[in-house]
């Protein structure tokens, strides 16, 4: 048999198929985009180390509302505050499903609160928030673990002795340990080699999920795990983070008192216990492990950047670290603790951690949506499956609502007389029903350590202000700052 035109006829076959595909969404009222290729969608048209840049170009001819193909992944992107509110917020019920992104499925092995939906979301969120507020207003809480770490972070600062060192590990551990407080009721020190070595893992699944091949394993999943590379090694990295929970959920089966919890993981096994008749519950132990994942995941490394970047913020404009510093000396002095309560009073500087926030722009994309049914949204039909990226980017950084955009200006977020002023654009934690669950905590940790660091030091680095390049190292999934040698000089 003759099989010399089967090729030819493959691609007959593919093309035609593929005019259908265009045909077809021409008549469905999908959002208008560029013309995909097979396979590979638009991804030709992106560039993989600056893709929100390239979505952003494209939106300038498409509109705020646009479809593009990440390989054969329908995708809708959102772009402009106008566009991200009303999805996000006036139809937030529509726009609450989350994606199943590829790495945080097999991260998570599909439970936990980040990529769930249902209500399997709903009983893990209103439980999180709960438990985090609860802790927040309790014997202990939250501000109280954030201002014994803060001395424990200036104490080991204080070993430099004014010489150079990079801070990224220190500040991963005293964020880490925060979290570590409200969820295992355990802080660790700072030399602990088992705790640095989680911390490390942390710190490359970050960079992992930010690089071309962790876009390419998000994109092409069943073509990433028969290849060998790095993402084998990231997800055997994972498999230990998770039998250190597990070790710690043994733990606490064995000494826990349900009459008085000590965290999140008690409160947690309490209701699993109460539940435990209740076929259709959520609460079990697949969903704990996954949950606690999530916060030691996200609460660790964004946090950290964050606080590591106002550094080299801080360093690259010394006239900002020391009007700063004038107004934490007037207000706090360089011997108490600060508290949330000083905030009102300190509006620089809670202007100036905003603006870090607003600057950095930590997660471009936002983390995906999801749609989990037909969404009618300005005139377009978003088909049920279709990934929805809302662009953050483009409201951290859109002229029409910031003045100097592409500047670090705090002024961003203060009015004539001086005070602090909110933006309706401030979104770096999302906004609606998938806005960022451990946001109070965040804003909590940032103000707090950030205060208490300029309190105890000024900051500088070797090669000066004019050697810090504030441009990120890798942009992605999320932008990852350059890290710096710097130097904290007792004050």
């Amino acid at each position: 048999m003759d099989f010399s035109g089967t090729p030819a006829l493959a691609l007959l076959a593919l093309a035609l198929l593929w005019v259908f595909v265009l045909r077809n969404r021409r008549r469905s009222r999908l959002p208008p985009g560029p013309t995909p290729l097979p396979l590979l969608g638009n991804l030709l048209q992106i560039d993989k180390y600056r893709p929100f840049k390239s979505l952003m170009e494209l939106s300038e001819r498409y509109g705020p509302v646009m479809t593009v193909y990440l390989g054969r992944q329908r995708a809708v992107v959102l772009v402009g505050y106008d566009a991200v509110k009303e999805a996000l917020v006036d139809q937030a019920d529509d726009f609450s499903g989350r994606g199943p992104i590829p790495i945080m499925v097999r991260a998570t092995k599909g439970y936990g609160l980040a990529i769930s939906n249902g209500e399997r979301w709903s009983q893990l969120r209103r439980f999180t928030l709960m438990t985090l507020r609860d802790f927040g207003m309790g014997r202990k809480g939250m501000e109280e673990w954030i201002q014994e770490e803060g001395k424990h972070l200036v104490t080991r600062m204080r070993t430099f002795k004014a010489s150079p060192f990079d801070p990224t590990f220190l500040l991963s551990c005293a964020v880490s340990n925060v979290i570590c407080c409200l969820v295992f009721s355990q802080r660790f020190n700072y030399d602990d080699e088992h705790f640095l070595r989680l911390l490390q893992i942390i710190s490359e699944t970050l960079q992992f999920m930010s690089s071309p091949f962790g876009q390419m394993y998000n994109i092409f999943p069943w073509f990433m795990e028969r290849l060998p590379g790095r993402q084998h090694t990231m997800f055997a990295q994972i498999v230990e983070i998770r039998q250190f929970i597990m070790d710690k959920i043994h733990e606490h089966q064995k000494t826990i008192n349900p009459a008085s919890p000590r965290d999140y993981i008690d409160c947690y096994l309490v209701r699993l216990n109460q539940e435990k008749q209740n076929p259709s519950t959520e609460f079990h132990h697949d969903n704990l492990l996954s949950t606690v994942l999530n916060l030691f995941l996200a609460g660790t490394e964004t946090t950290s950047t964050t606080i590591r970047y106002a550094l080299s913020i801080l360093i690259k404009y010394p006239s900002i670290q020391e009007q700063t510093q004038r107004e934490i000396d007037a207000v706090i002095g360089q011997e108490r603790c600060p508290t949330m309560a000083d905030r009102k009073s300190l509006p620089f500087t809670d202007a100036v951690v905003h603006e870090v926030q607003r600057f950095l722009d930590i997660t471009p994309f936002g983390i995906p949506h999801y749609a989990l049914k037909n969404i009618s949204f300005k005139g377009h039909i978003i088909p049920k499956g279709t990934i929805i990226l809302p662009m953050l980017h483009s409201v951290l950084k859109v002229e029409k609502l910031w003045e100097t955009p592409w500047t670090f200006n705090p002024h961003h977020f203060l009015d004539h007389d001086g005070n602090f002023k909110k933006n309706p654009a401030f979104l770096p934690f999302s906004a609606g029903k998938r806005s960022c669950v451990g946001e109070s905590l965040a804003r909590m940790e940032l103000f707090l350590f950030v205060v208490s660091l300029l309190q105890h030091f000024t900051f500088t680095c070797p090669g000066g202000p004019d050697s810090v390049d504030v441009n990120p190292e890798f942009s992605s999934f999320v932008n990852v700052p350059r890290r710096h040698q710097i130097i904290a000089t007792p004050r």
